[in-house]
């Protein structure tokens, strides 16, 4: 009993301890705070690529993609079985997308890809990313316009939208033709004279009703739409170059050989916003079977496909169900298919993440091993200055085990306390961070956290119960560690040395 007393003195009395406790304490409330966001980060992110990317992929590897759909997609179904929640075909070339701002026309490079809406969010969560909310429900053509029921982060869009611009082009014409019939001539610095009229070049073309009509429907890419950027007031904002109802020019190479280029005019029927910036910059969704008929990838009745996408059950293997289809279909001239999960395709990101996170950890723990060095000499200092009550102790007939144990036990407490009182305030701190991050930015006129860069209202957190009780027992075992040596040291005084000069 007396060394659990010894131990809660030595506690109590030694200031420079509450110093060692700090240390602890703060080297573990930084862990628990980093993992946590670091994890946060980590499920949003991978949430988001594997609702951008189905489970496996069978990308085929030559330009003119794969025909026979129908049947490989039934040994696909074969050889998975019952692991097999959706299927579907699709095709993903690049292509170059033109639209309007202002009286400017702005290309911009794009991936363009068709998909059977029917099927595509059988394998992913391509409905639920995207804008108006009509289009998330199931069996929704989202490839037609909707008249109205849009977010309000957009202004005038869809059929109302599309109405009034073309009532503009009308008036437009109109204006030039009451010019022409006069003599007059349009210049390039005639500023009295309407921008070009989109719609003209289109009526001329194929003749229809901007007003009442639209072309094929075509998805954009939030990102590549519009500029987020902050207001007068600091709020973040949306402004877009392109809104739903608007048509734009794709242009795409065919599969021949030599490659030709394509054009046609689609409108724009939705936003996608997956909150992924690479995606949402670069992606855009077309029908199908409008995208293989661009291309000219139907031949004798049968339509081409660049790439099949599953989605598994909840419960199935990753790597057992890819191991079954590598067998099936070996990489090789008969199989032309490179078959990759959704972790294979964002390998080195995902591994860039990991990688991230373990040196943190590693960068961090070496605060709480630095408060190890603290406790060790903290503990040195104790057994110089409490040498005439060890030799006390011992000729009183404390064994040497007994007199280790004191020191032993001190360690114990010091790393108990810390790591346990780091671990409360760091959940407290990750529960409250962002109202904490608030609080720093009008304190310092900075932001913390820039929505326009992350694409996140808030920062993501998640607690991993274990990690933290990983940190929590690496924390104890390292003040354990520290208060070996001087435990040692105070277990081999002997008696008579210890009382020699008192």
């Amino acid at each position: 009993m007396y060394k659990y007393l010894l131990a809660w003195r030595y506690l109590r009395t030694r200031y420079i301890a509450l110093a060692s406790i700090v240390s602890v304490t703060l080297g573990v409330a930084t862990l628990v705070i980093v993992n946590s966001v670091m994890a946060g980060f980590k499920q949003e992110m991978e949430h988001r690529l594997n609702g951008i990317l189905s489970d496996i992929v069978f990308e085929a590897r030559t330009h003119s993609g794969v025909p026979d759909v129908d049947a490989h997609m039934a040994a696909i179904r074969e050889v998975v079985g019952d692991d097999l929640e959706g299927i579907t075909a699709a095709v993903h070339v690049p292509a170059m997308v033109v639209f309007r701002v202002g009286d400017r026309y702005l290309p911009h490079h794009i991936t363009l890809i068709g998909v059977d809406s029917a099927t595509y969010s059988d394998v992913s969560d391509f409905s639920q990313y995207l804008l108006h909310p009509e289009n998330r429900e199931a069996g929704a053509d989202v490839f037609s316009l909707r008249p109205g029921g849009w977010s309000k982060r957009l202004p005038k869009s869809g059929w109302e939208w599309r109405e009034y611009q073309s009532a503009i082009a009308k008036t437009m014409r109109q204006q030039r033709e009451r010019l022409q019939g006069r003599g007059g001539q349009a210049t390039a610095h005639d500023t009295t004279m309407p921008p070009p009229d989109p719609y003209g070049a289109i009526e001329a073309a194929k003749p229809f009703d901007p007003a009442k009509d639209q072309h094929d429907g075509i998805i954009l890419g939030v990102a590549m739409a519009s500029i987020r950027d902050r207001d007068a007031e600091g709020n973040v904002m949306d402004y877009f170059l392109v809104r739903p109802g608007e048509d734009i020019q794709v242009s795409v190479s065919t599969v021949g050989m030599p490659p030709e280029i394509e054009s046609d005019w689609f409108t724009v029927t939705d936003f996608y916003e997956s909150k992924m910036s690479e995606y949402d910059s670069s992606f855009a969704f077309v029908p199908l079977s409008k995208l293989q008929d661009l291309r000219g990838m139907v031949q004798n009745g049968s339509r081409a496909v660049t790439s099949i996408q599953l989605k598994l059950k909840s419960n199935s293997s990753l790597i057992s169900v890819k191991q079954r289809l590598l067998e099936r279909f070996p990489p090789s001239s008969n199989y032309p298919f490179r078959i990759q999960t959704w972790r294979d395709m964002q390998g080195p990101l995902l591994a860039a993440v990991q990688l991230e996170t373990t040196i943190l950890n590693l960068l961090l723990f070496l605060i709480i091993a630095v408060a190890g060095f603290g406790i060790l000499a903290t503990f040195f200092m104790i057994v110089v200055e409490k040498t005439r009550d060890i030799g006390v102790l011992k000729a009183l007939g404390a064994p040497s085990r007994g007199v280790m144990s004191i020191f032993m036990s001190y360690g114990l407490s010091l790393g108990a306390v810390g790591s346990g009182v780091g671990a409360v305030l760091g959940l407290i701190f990750v529960r409250h961070i962002n109202k904490i991050a608030q609080f720093l930015e009008m304190l310092t006129g900075r932001e913390v956290f820039d929505p326009t860069v992350y694409y996140f209202l808030e920062i993501p957190t998640l607690v991993n119960p274990i990690a933290v009780v990983g940190v929590v027992i690496g924390a104890v075992l390292i003040a354990v560690v520290a208060s070996i040596l001087p435990a040692i040291r105070a277990a081999r005084l002997h008696p008579v040395e210890a009382l020699r000069y008192e």
